[in-house]
């Protein structure tokens, strides 16, 4: 019986970890094939996926309706693929892992050629938020040592407040204002929480000193150093590669309003094992340092449009821009200023994912260059955005930094970051 017990065990482990190598590969695979690939207009392009897969290709027209014939054009996806596409019809490839298992669609978009200026300068972020961060709720005490807390269960950290009884809030000292000048009388809180908006009733009490309170702790602005990554040419940029999060709830900062400043880096924190470095710098938060306005914070960056000042940042001519399959592994470089100069510092892309789950990682890569080694350990902070030059196009721009080795780290591929905005 034990026999029996004991081989029946190995045979339920054995079938899970086949399962669970299974769903590994499947994913791996699935990873190395984008759900969009983009293809430049007239321009016979050639690239390579390597994986056991096959893929049919189906056309759809303006009714919804394929003019090629189920199953015509079958590609294995294990061989070069060459295509040569005008506008027109659009395309999908309908992928099969083994020529069975169903995998995913892919969509062919086809674009336009686009050009791009590096930038790589250090710039500083200032963004209002709209509505009012709830960073969490607190305690106070009244004039009796009674500790209140009016907020408790009823607001959460990460809760946007847009309106106080009905009339919208944006800056936080106002909102204070006029909970305190409340009187004790119920106020109604119109909030944004996880997409849904909900009117929610607190009744303001008094501390201490008199002073009507709910209990909360509220951000309504949020500032930093990054680095722009491109300027197109109708003046628009992009910046950061990642989106700027509130510190203490980790919510992307929905924004109202935004500027771009001229920043200098005045220190390099070196990184090292456990600790990631920074690069400070200096802003000066007035009008003639202003380069420009933040027209959206997302996932992908920091997007807005520059004035004359921010148009003059780089004297760099525009490249084309390298699209995922035409990314190699591989020497590449970054642009980047870590001493007072904009410069190009040699790295090594290690690893690509081309339909990765988190958009920001798409690119795994090495920083190799000596020089850049030694002044600031590989990524630091402030580093963000840099771009990312390989065969003389922009293919993406750095994001994150591995803790435990500053010299790796990720970027995002640069058609991820124009298709936010609508580019490509």
């Amino acid at each position: 019986m034990r026999m029996r017990v004991y081989r029946a065990g190995l045979g339920i482990a054995l079938i899970l970890s086949c399962a669970a190598l299974a769903g590994v590969g499947y994913y791996q695979v699935d990873s190395r094939i984008p759900s969009v690939i983009r293809l430049r207009a007239d321009a016979e392009q050639s690239f390579s996926f390597g994986v056991p897969a096959t893929a049919e290709l189906i056309s759809v027209d303006a009714q919804n309706q394929s003019n090629i014939p189920a199953g015509a054009v079958t590609i294995d996806l294990r061989e070069p693929l060459t295509f040569k596409h005008a506008t027109g019809n659009e395309y999908s490839l309908d992928v099969k892992l083994f020529g069975v298992l169903p995998m995913k669609q892919v969509g062919i978009q086809v674009i336009d050629d686009t050009e791009l200026i590096p930038v790589g300068v250090p710039i500083g972020i200032y963004m209002e938020s709209r509505g009012i961060l709830v960073v969490g709720t607190g305690e106070f005490q009244d004039k009796e040592g009674h500790f209140l807390s009016p907020a408790q269960s009823i607001l959460q950290s990460g809760d946007y407040i847009c309106k106080l009884n009905g009339v919208e809030v944006s800056q936080k000292e106002d909102f204070i204002r006029r909970i305190e000048e409340s009187g004790g009388e119920p106020q109604i809180l119109t909030i944004e929480r996880k997409g849904e908006l909900l009117d929610l009733e607190i009744t303001p009490r008094q501390n201490a000193n008199g002073a009507y309170k709910i209990g909360i702790w509220v951000r309504d602005s949020a500032q930093g150093v990054g680095t722009m990554t491109y300027i197109d040419s109708k003046g628009n940029f992009g910046a950061l590669g990642h989106g700027i999060n509130d510190v203490d709830t980790g919510r992307l900062m929905e924004i109202y309003d935004g500027t771009i400043y001229k920043t200098q880096i005045i220190s390099i924190h070196k990184g090292k094992i456990g600790d990631p470095g920074e690069m400070t710098g200096m802003i000066v938060y007035s009008d003639e340092n202003i380069l420009g306005d933040i027209t959206y914070n997302g996932q992908e960056g920091v997007f807005g449009s520059c004035n004359e000042e921010g148009m003059a940042l780089s004297e760099n001519e525009p490249l084309p821009i390298g699209l995922k399959q035409e990314i190699q592994k591989g020497d590449a470089q970054i642009l980047c200023t870590v001493d007072g100069e904009p410069r190009y510092y040699d790295i090594r892309i290690t690893a690509l994912h081309l339909d990765h789950d988190n958009v920001n990682r798409g690119i795994e890569l090495s920083i190799t260059d000596p020089e850049l080694l030694r002044m600031t350990g590989g990524i630091v902070q402030g580093m963000s955005g840099a771009p990312i030059i390989q065969n003389g196009k922009i293919i993406g721009a750095v994001t994150h930094v591995l803790v435990n080795d500053p010299a790796k780290g990720y970027g995002i591929f640069i058609e991820t970051m124009l298709k936010e905005q609508g580019q490509i």
